[in-house]
């Protein structure tokens, strides 16, 4: 009985780890795709744009990454396959998703959600990054 709780911390802190990797891919992915250090402008100069899409890109993440592991049935290493792959997926679709947005506004987008003043523009990216995770989730099942 022992055991089997130690074995059961074991497998969750493993997808703990895969998904606390995808959210740090997540971070470089929004990074990569706005003008300006990333961590600059949200623990430096407190922008609320760059926190909000940088939050939606992490809420994303979690949601693929937990429905992932729901969806495992106890088959660990498949899971764990099947975890990474669909987090990279859903980064790859929220980074596409930024891109296409981008391509049909006007102005860049990345520079606008840099913006010290609050940009109606970050709702839309983070919705938009949402969506795909839980369009991704979705498709999980």
């Amino acid at each position: 009985m022992v055991s089997d709780v130690f074995g059961e911390v074991g497998i969750a802190a493993t997808y703990g780890l895969v998904g606390l990797v995808l959210m740090a891919l997540g971070f470089v992915l929004v990074d990569l795709l706005t003008p300006g250090n990333l961590r600059e402008q949200v623990w430096v100069q407190r922008n609320r744009n760059a926190a909000i899409l940088l939050a939606s890109n992490l809420l994303g993440v979690g949601i693929i990454v937990a429905t992932a592991i729901a969806a495992s049935q106890g088959d660990w290493g498949e899971g764990l396959l099947s975890t990474a792959a669909y987090g990279i997926l859903g980064l790859v679709l929220m980074g596409v998703s930024f891109v296409v947005i981008d391509a049909f506004t006007p102005g860049k987008l990345g520079e606008m959600l840099m913006a010290e003043e609050a940009h109606p523009a970050v709702y839309v990216s983070a919705a938009s990054h949402l969506s795909v995770s839980a369009i991704v989730a979705v498709a999980i099942f």
